[in-house]
C-alpha cells in the first residue's frame, strides 16, 4: 500500500469509528455496546448441522459514527484460514451488521449485508428479558429472528431462523457459539 492509499485507510477508519457510546444513547438503551471486541466462534449450524466440521469464524465489533452504531463484521472462515481458494457454496462469510439506535423506535434498526453470496437483511432489535431478540426480514420478504442468548461478559450463543413457507414453521439458519477474544 503506498503513502496515499495508507493515508486515506487512517483517514477512513478514523471517520468511521468511535471510542464509545453517543450521549444521546441512555446507557439503559446500549444493547449492543458490550460486544464491543473481538470474538472466536465455533460454527454449529449454517443451514444444515455443521457441528462435526468444526467449522470456526471470528467476529470484531466496535462503535462507529459518532457513537451512534454498533457495527461488525461476522467472517467464516477465520481470516488467517483464508487462503483465496473457491470455498464450498454457502460456507462464506465476510459480511458487516450496522445497528442504529432509533429513539422514535426506542428499539435498534438492523441492517446486514454479506457481499459475498448477496445476502441482505432489515431486522429491529430489543432487549427481551436477558436475550436480545432482532426481528425483520430477508430481502426477499422472508420472516426472520435472529437471537443472542446465553449473554456473558465473554460469550454469547447466536441463533438465526427464518419462517417457512407453511407459515408455522420456524428453521433454523445459523448458530454460533462465540467466545472473547483475550489479550
Amino acid at each position: 500500500m503506498n503513502a496515499l492509499d495508507q493515508g486515506l485507510a487512517r483517514g477512513f477508519h478514523a471517520a468511521l469509528g468511535a471510542p464509545g457510546r453517543a450521549a444521546g444513547i441512555d446507557a439503559a438503551h446500549d444493547l449492543y455496546g458490550w460486544l464491543v471486541g473481538s470474538w472466536d466462534m465455533d460454527v454449529l449450524h449454517y443451514r444444515v448441522d455443521v457441528r462435526e466440521r468444526h467449522l470456526t469464524g471470528e467476529i470484531h465489533f466496535g462503535w462507529t459514527l459518532e457513537g451512534r452504531a454498533v457495527q461488525d463484521v461476522w467472517i467464516m472462515p477465520r481470516r488467517a484460514d483464508r487462503d483465496g481458494a473457491p470455498r464450498e457454496p454457502g460456507f462464506d462469510m465476510y459480511g458487516t451488521t450496522l445497528r442504529i439506535w432509533d429513539p422514535t423506535l426506542e428499539a435498534w434498526r438492523v441492517t446486514y449485508i454479506n457481499p459475498v453470496n448477496g445476502q441482505r437483511d432489515e431486522l429491529v432489535g430489543r432487549r427481551m428479558g436477558g436475550d436480545i431478540v432482532q426481528v425483520g426480514t430477508h430481502a426477499d420478504g422472508t420472516p426472520i429472528r435472529w437471537n443472542f442468548t446465553n449473554i456473558t461478559d465473554d460469550a454469547f450463543r447466536w441463533t438465526g431462523v427464518a419462517l417457512a413457507q407453511d407459515g408455522v414453521t420456524w428453521n433454523l439458519e445459523g448458530e454460533f457459539a462465540a467466545r472473547r477474544r483475550r489479550g
